[in-house]
């Protein structure tokens, strides 16, 4: 009976006496001046952090976030101007907003962190991002990367996307109907296509130094041509011109009725020089190719 008593009476001391290994004493630190901890020797008690729902750790030269996972209940982590190399946040599963701008991160692994509705991963050295699963996402600031390819299909939540200075070839945000806030300058686009039925609210697009990309595929072409010029929003390369299905236009002749806008060059500056590359742009959208030779 006394031995039965004295092990009941040591759960509960066992119990409060697990511990968490922090192995970056800079990552320590920060967790004693916010009084989690009080002695740097590499590990906290993890009751103490269990229940944390915010934690700012950004600028003190962290390059190992060991022990974040016992974080369980954490809806918001920055951990920004650091060194993270690598980091794993797939227990972390009630997280919210998360903010690792400006690492060394090579990779990163979000698919159990289906609750984030922000993800800022800008300023790393990503080669790949997958958010298939982060179907709640509002706001994804992914630019300043390695990035070849981007899928957002599945995001159709999002209202800001900020994916600039990457090596994308293609974008399609036709199913982000939230859609108001786009950045992918200096990529290598071919293809962008942003007819997701809210272009009439887009409040800014920047599509500009991706010298590869001539069409952009829009809800209306007029639309846009007319109300798209403000230049502080709306950033576009001479040679980018907007069609309603950009895969219809080029090579097919159309016979429908429809007005010739104006000719233009591959830089977009309109022009009827011969022997040359120019586009005939149509008020229907369609846009022909064409080479006239003398």
């Amino acid at each position: 009976m006394k031995k039965l008593l004295l092990i009941l009476l040591c759960v509960p001391l066992i119990g409060f006496g697990q511990i968490t290994l922090i192995p970056d004493a800079n990552f320590e630190q920060r967790l004693i001046s916010f009084g989690y901890d009080n002695i740097l020797d590499g590990t906290v008690l993890t009751a103490a952090i269990d229940t944390v729902a915010h934690l700012e750790v950004s600028y003190y030269g962290i390059s190992d976030l060991t022990g974040i996972e016992d974080f369980t209940d954490l809806t918001e982590l920055f951990c920004t101007n650091n060194n993270l190399t690598s980091l794993d946040v797939s227990q972390n599963t009630a997280l919210i907003f998360l903010n690792l701008t400006d690492n060394q991160l090579t990779s990163l692994d979000v698919n159990q962190n289906t609750a984030l509705t922000q993800l800022w991963c800008d300023q790393n050295q990503l080669t790949s991002i997958d958010v298939s699963q982060n179907t709640s996402l509002t706001f994804l600031r992914c630019d300043w990367n390695q990035l070849t390819s981007l899928d957002v299909s599945q995001n159709t939540d999002l209202i800001y996307l900020y994916c600039g200075w990457n090596q994308l070839t293609s974008l399609d945000v036709s199913q982000s109907t939230n859609l108001t806030d786009l950045n992918c300058n200096d990529n290598q686009l071919t293809i962008l296509d942003i007819r997701n039925g809210n272009n009439t609210n887009m409040g800014s697009i920047q599509a500009s130094n991706n010298l590869n990309l001539t069409c952009i595929s829009v809800d209306d072409f007029q639309f846009s041509l007319l109300n798209w010029t403000n230049p502080f929003w709306f950033g576009f390369d001479p040679q980018h011109y907007f069609s309603n299905n950009c895969s219809a236009t080029a090579i097919e002749e159309h016979t429908t009725n429809k007005e010739l806008l104006k000719i233009t060059d591959l830089l977009g500056r309109e022009t009827e020089e011969k022997n040359h590359l120019i586009f005939y742009i149509y008020d229907d959208g369609t846009v022909e190719k064409k080479i006239i030779l003398e």
